[in-house]
């Protein structure tokens, strides 16, 4: 299943694919963007970042690895220089940024997270200017300006109320987005030779791996023994937002292009928001709406303009 597996256009296709194919990338979006809920909701029993990663592995990792063996049966062979290259990607794509993302969790709002998170492709961007001497364009740069302004905003506002380090949990996450920005950058050419399906399953069992393998060289095999809570909230952390939205969005841009998926994808910063609010009480303010709408307006430039 390739990312460039769509020939068509959005506009294209017909009403009920298009539709249908939405509903898809925005199901996975929000899903995806619940697993910032999900992991507050874990702090709450005072585990850490590094045995929440653990549990959320140990759960994926069967669907992945599976996923892994069918393909490694049906499809061609990996080079050594593949096999190194994906060992790489899934350790900073996935493990690097999953790691980073959960340890900012804990110092910061979901909300917060989500927004900068969303900032991916402007150190896409920001990487392919300074390493690949891409010319940014004026409509890239104010794209640019907006989102960060933004950011700044709800930054600010989450900075005055004082909850936790603010500062420490933005840098964690800031490292996130940055990782997986790379594995975006370093993944392109693999995809379109070995398909997105079998890329996605090796970095994850990669990933997997490295997670757990932490666990056990940092926390005791007692920490393993938790309450029930936990158990659940790990298996719908790793069910419902992890395989499900990978899955899902791969779906989505099989059928309506990545460029549509992606801006469906836009659904994400909002829904965290809102479900911050119900679920977990994080106030919903006039600055972060007002920050929020700054950084879509800035993406969705962005991605008009790729």
């Amino acid at each position: 299943m390739n990312q460039s597996a769509a020939p068509h256009s959005a506009s294209s296709l017909p009403r009920p694919v298009l539709i249908a194919g939405l509903s898809i990338a925005i199901g996975g979006a929000i899903l995806f963007s619940t697993k910032a809920i999900v992991a507050k909701l874990l702090y709450r029993y005072h585990i850490d970042a590094v045995t929440l990663i653990a549990f959320r592995m140990l759960f994926s990792l069967p669907v992945f690895a599976a996923v892994a063996l069918w393909k490694m049966r049906t499809g061609p062979a990996l080079s050594p220089g593949d096999r190194w290259r994906l060992a790489g990607l899934g350790l900073v794509g996935y493990y690097l940024s999953s790691y980073l993302d959960f340890l900012g969790l804990q110092h910061i709002t979901a909300g917060l997270e989500r927004l900068i998170l969303f900032l991916t492709p402007t150190f896409v961007l920001a990487i392919n200017a300074i390493f690949f001497k891409r010319r940014i364009a004026p409509v890239e740069w104010a794209a640019l300006l907006l989102a960060y302004c933004g950011i700044v905003l709800v930054f600010v506002h989450d900075l005055e109320g004082g909850s936790g380090s603010t500062v420490l949990g933005s840098l964690c996450v800031l490292g996130s987005a940055v990782s997986y920005a790379i594995y975006l950058l370093g993944s392109g050419e693999m995809v379109r030779r070995i398909g997105s399906l079998r890329l996605v399953a090796y970095a994850m069992c990669v990933s997997s791996a490295a997670c757990i393998l932490q666990f056990f060289l940092l926390r005791p095999a007692s920490m393993l023994v938790q309450p029930a809570p936990v158990y659940w909230l790990s298996l719908v952390n790793a069910v419902f937002c992890t395989i499900f939205p990978v899955f899902m969005t791969m779906v989505a841009v099989q059928r309506i292009g990545a460029a549509t998926a992606s801006q469906a994808g836009m659904i994400g910063p909002v829904s965290t928001l809102f479900l911050g609010a119900l679920i977990l009480g994080e106030p919903i303010t006039a600055v972060q709406l007002a920050g929020t709408a700054l950084v879509l307006v800035g993406i969705y430039l962005l991605s008009l303009k790729k």
